[in-house]
């Protein structure tokens, strides 16, 4: 084990890795920051931040020999960067889930030769695979890149061939996945934590909706049948064994009109639908991948609260600065913000858990909070 003193190492400083900073700091340990933005969210807070490249060897070389164990903060630190860290000390999690869900193909294939199902798929790495793609997968469907693809980037919908031919020359012919779009009665994400010892501990599952892409909100307790979500946290549960993953895990999954659970993608990282547990559990997603990284013991995630968390995007600046006193006097609303220097329509600049008795009072006080903030 680690103890609380020593110095554990995050590749990647945005809004995940400070708040990952904030709660290690607070369990006593130091931490050390690899990230090239001199204004990295994380690195502001962090004992020391080293701005450089993601595969800079120096610096690569530098936090192994500082940290007693390194971690990461989001998916597309190159995998690389963890292949040259794992000989030198501790990563968790390891290159291997950070190589499949950075390509969408990968990991849909990873899913499936697991077992669990998916939307039907074909590759599109140029512009004859995407007739055969079009025959294959049909309307309606989503066109995505491959690899970097997030938050509604780098993908578009289409409803017919010449859609998909334009969107395919939009998206700059690089190689991407034609998926079908399923008819949806809504959308889970389980977070979970993994040791090295293989126990799990699994936070409630969220019910999540999207607006362009972009999550809005996060409801808990999710508002769909119990036996279902069980199947989802035990689906989460097999893609961190097969993985064998330690560390913090997100699986997003659509319910399809049918009932059917249907895996979209995975983050092997905190996930931005897991925040409301840094207000309505016991324990928060950033101090279960303090544990699994340091090697003590996961605890159980008691929730405490129903809680709606919803998103704080760039736009809600475009009139000038929030009114947060206004948000602030609603009983039961805490706010988390990134330390984000430019907001930019779509750009996730922080959130508000809201709490409340039903998971339908958290979500009419979450709205009402967001309009607060607005004026």
């Amino acid at each position: 084990m680690i103890l609380p003193g020593a110095t554990l190492g995050l590749l990647g400083g945005g809004q995940l890795g400070r708040m990952f900073t904030a709660r290690a700091r607070s369990m006593g340990y130091e931490v050390v920051v690899l990230d090239p933005d001199p204004f990295s969210p994380a690195g502001r807070i962090a004992t020391r931040h080293l701005q450089a490249p993601y595969d800079d060897a120096t610096a690569l070389t530098e936090l192994a020999a500082a940290a007693a164990a390194v971690t990461t903060e989001f998916e597309n630190v190159p995998a690389a960067a963890l292949t040259f860290l794992t000989p030198r000390v501790r990563v968790r999690p390891g290159p291997t889930a950070l190589a499949i869900a950075q390509d969408r193909l990968t990991e849909k294939a990873f899913f499936r030769e697991g077992g669990i199902a998916t939307a039907g798929f074909a590759p599109v790495r140029n512009a004859d695979e995407l007739e055969s793609a079009w025959e294959t997968v049909g309307a309606p469907a989503l066109l995505k890149t491959s690899r970097l693809g997030y938050d509604g980037k780098g993908q578009v919908g289409v409803g017919s061939r010449e859609e998909a031919r334009r969107g395919f020359a939009a998206l700059g012919g690089v190689p991407c996945i034609l998926e079908r779009r399923l008819a949806l009665a809504g959308e889970v994400s389980v977070v979970l934590a993994r040791g090295d010892d293989g126990a799990l501990a699994a936070f409630p599952p969220g019910e999540n909706r999207h607006v362009d892409g972009i999550l809005e909100t996060t409801l808990v307790p999710a508002r769909f049948p119990g036996p279902l979500l069980d199947r989802a946290v035990t689906l989460a549960g097999e893609v961190a064994a097969r993985l064998e993953y330690v560390g913090v895990l997100g699986l997003e999954l659509f319910i399809a009109d049918d009932g059917e659970l249907y895996a979209n993608e995975m983050a092997p990282r905190p996930h931005n639908s897991g925040h409301y547990t840094l207000n309505a559990c016991d324990v928060c997603q950033f101090e279960q991948q303090v544990r699994a990284l340091a090697g003590l013991p996961l605890t159980e995630p008691r929730l405490l609260s129903a809680v709606c968390m919803i998103n704080l995007l760039g736009d809600l600046w475009s009139r000038g600065e929030p009114r947060w006193e206004a948000a602030l006097a609603l009983p039961g609303v805490s706010l988390h913000l990134y330390g984000k220097r430019e907001p930019r329509p779509g750009r996730k600049m922080g959130h508000l858990n809201c709490l409340a008795e039903t998971a339908d009072l958290a979500e009419a006080l979450a709205r009402r909070a967001r309009s607060a903030l607005a004026g």
